[in-house]
């Protein structure tokens, strides 16, 4: 196997990010809470055994590694997770391991993608980890958390990635700029903000601006819109992002905060997010946490869903619109949510107690003689429709499950329940 490096001198033909991509540290955007004299360091005492890089797309976790592979004095090899199987990898550990026991310097393996290893794939690589006869490199979308084996995880120091800000983007964009090319400041903002953290994105739309008009013309506002209409947000829906918009949309929604709720509705809906998993969510939302404060709200809910079924996008966006704000302008109670969970608590820990005789079914006359059904107190035959009586077993007949919060409609239960004792 011949020694590579990660990426192959770019030539005019190649695409303007991976032309723009930075040669050293100090030209690299963003990161700089790990970015620091510290890593530098570590870099130069070559005296690690192995890096996760974690973060989101076009952030420059490829792009450090390349610069790694330019530093390190060490042969640096690449694989990509999607495409190398185990007699793959296991090739670049022998023989880097063979150079190791001759004394030579392990050899670097970066894994792009590294959370696509199946576990078989992620346990070829521990053996050599643990002798120190590999030097690895993983980039990844997902959290390690979830998606690294944990025996490589605790061998590697991970660094977090952050979505790269405005004026990074800035930066980027502006220095891809061609001699000779001009561009309006306002169309390096929208690019800037269009590209939402990713610089590979943010030269892409660049690229495709330069490309579209002739090459005198400088590029204004009017050109950037008539790209815009074109363009989607990007939404993948099997990542962790996936997992943090759906959370803040709930959130925001259980805050009480419709703004924010519709804003994030309209990123998952921009993204191609399944609009029924978004009405599914409402549905679990409406008891959760409004619950009896408005039991309206899981009527909305499901009437909702039901529309959003029978319609389907992109009509169903009002519909999850007029569902999302009722329901963060609802008053809120999990007061139902609470009283189950608690309610199982008991039973799993005190498993199923004896029911009280009284309210016991007997449906012959040897149960009737038993016990059953003796004393029971028919509530109707009372004013108010009320009588005192117990119906929790004698193990737990003073626990309180359902507390009412006070809020909204719940107050009137609150008061009913008072009014017969249970405070």
């Amino acid at each position: 196997m011949n020694q590579d490096s990660l990426f192959d001198a770019p030539s005019l033909q190649s695409p303007l990010a991976h032309r723009m991509r930075p040669q050293n540290l100090d030209a690299i955007e963003g990161q700089q809470h790990f970015l620091n004299a510290r890593f530098r360091q570590l870099l130069a005492s070559d005296n690690w055994t192995g890096f996760i890089f974690w973060g989101p797309p076009g952030c420059g976790k490829t792009t450090l590694a390349n610069v790694v592979a330019q530093i390190t004095r060490r042969p640096f090899h690449t694989l990509s997770a999607v495409t190398s199987g185990v007699k793959d990898i296991r090739e670049v550990l022998d023989l880097s391991r063979r150079d190791h026991r001759a004394g030579r310097p392990a050899w670097v393996l970066f894994i792009d993608e590294v959370h696509r290893l199946n576990k078989a794939q992620q346990d070829v690589l521990l053996p050599y980890l643990e002798d120190g006869s590999i030097r690895f490199i993983g980039a990844t979308t997902e959290n390690p958390s979830f998606e690294i084996n944990n025996a490589i995880a605790s061998r590697s120091t991970i660094f977090r990635f952050k979505a790269l800000e405005t004026p990074d983007l800035q930066r980027v964009i502006t220095r891809a700029i061609p001699q000779g090319r001009e561009v309006s400041p306002e169309v390096i903002d929208q690019l800037a903000l269009a590209a939402n953290g990713d610089a590979r994105r943010g030269l892409t739309l660049l690229e495709h601006l330069l490309l579209s008009l002739e090459p005198g013309k400088r590029i204004e506002l009017a050109d950037w819109e008539g790209l815009a209409h074109a363009q989607s947000v990007y939404y993948d829906k099997k990542s962790e992002g996936h997992y943090d918009t759906i959370s803040a949309f709930i959130k925001s929604v259980r805050g009480s905060d419709p703004d924010a709720a519709v804003y994030y509705l309209a990123v998952m809906l921009e993204g191609g997010e399944d609009p029924l998993f978004i009405a599914r969510r409402l549905l679990l939302l409406a008891s959760e946490d409004v619950g009896n404060a408005n039991p309206a709200a899981l009527m909305v809910a499901n009437s909702a869903f039901q529309a959003v079924h029978a319609i389907g996008m992109p009509e169903a966006r009002i519909v999850l619109a007029h569902a999302t704000t009722y329901l963060a302008c609802s008053e809120k109670s999990n007061r139902s949510y609470r009283a189950i969970e608690d309610a199982l608590e008991v039973v799993r820990t005190r498993g199923n107690l004896e029911i009280p005789y009284a309210i016991r079914n007997a449906p012959t006359a040897a149960m009737k003689d038993w016990g059953y059904g003796k004393g029971y107190v028919y509530p109707h035959d009372h004013d108010g429709g009320w009588a005192p009586a117990q119906y929790l077993p004698d193990a737990i007949k003073d626990r309180r499950f359902y507390k009412p919060s006070g809020n909204g409609s719940e107050k009137k239960l609150q008061e009913f329940l008072k009014e017969r004792g249970k405070n």
